[in-house]
């Protein structure tokens, strides 16, 4: 295995930040730039949204059951089960909700999105758009950072509405709870700083997702080998600053909104 110095190391790591911030804004420039490329972007919208629909209404039941269940043996000991509709809903709506559907997300699309601009990279088929005048940048990456933003944000809220559903069916079935309690419960404990909290995340968190997975996509070098590695360093970055800006935006929403 070839030896590389740390300072080379550190240099890299850097260089690939300056890259990925220029490539981000890039992107967000070419919004506001003709040709504006609908059909493009309505594409990417049905790929990743409705593709991914299925992954994230199942992982958001399973969230609320286990979490209702969990919940109730706690709950249990200090005879509040009734109360588990409210522990449901505000995690799932603050936490749990946007960032499980974010991760499922990154994993189905941001490999995605970097295997075929990656492979589109290695087959010089880039080359060949810039050569007849087309912005690869505005043709390919836009569209996708586009669409994943705004099916995102929709993603969640029916992970959301799913997972309050999965731990309606444990208080219904093994619980023996009222569903008019339940429901009650939880949608009377969230706020508005609830609400703004898990709905802003996911913007932030799509927009990640599409721009690691096509930053490392139009890098990927190497042939075949080097797509593969660009789809896995795709996932795993866009994995580990999920949970990293989860951490952040958090904090600095709750500062903001003073919650505590």
């Amino acid at each position: 295995m070839e030896i590389t110095s740390p300072t080379y190391l550190a240099k890299e790591q850097v260089q690939t930040v300056q890259d990925y911030v220029l490539f981000s804004a890039h992107a967000v420039a070419n919004i506001f730039r003709k040709p504006r490329y609908f059909a493009d972007m309505l594409l990417q919208a049905d790929t990743i949204g409705v593709g991914s629909l299925p992954i994230v209404v199942l992982t958001g039941f399973f969230t609320g059951a286990v979490l209702a269940l969990q919940a109730s043996n706690t709950l249990e000991r200090f005879g509040s089960v009734t109360l588990v509709g409210q522990l449901v809903s505000t995690s799932m709506v603050r936490e749990l909700g946007p960032v499980l559907t974010s991760l499922m997300v990154a994993g189905r699309n941001s490999s995605g999105m970097a295997s075929e601009l990656g492979s589109m990279v290695v087959t010089e088929q880039i080359d060949a758009m810039r050569a007849l005048g087309t912005d690869p940048m505005k043709k390919l990456v836009t569209p996708r950072v586009t669409a994943t933003v705004f099916m995102l944000f929709f993603l969640t809220i029916i992970s959301d509405l799913v997972g309050l559903t999965g731990g309606l069916f444990i208080a219904k079935v093994l619980l023996r709870l009222d569903a008019r309690q339940y429901w009650s419960n939880a949608w009377e404990t969230l706020v508005f700083q609830d609400i703004f909290m898990g709905l802003a995340k996911p913007v932030l968190f799509g927009f990640i997702i599409a721009t690691i997975g096509c930053f490392y996509g139009m890098n990927a070098r190497g042939g075949t080998q080097g797509v593969g590695r660009a789809t896995t360093q795709a996932v795993v970055a866009a994995s580990v600053m999920i949970l990293a800006f989860d951490l952040l935006v958090t904090r600095f929403l709750m500062a903001v909104l003073s919650l505590n």
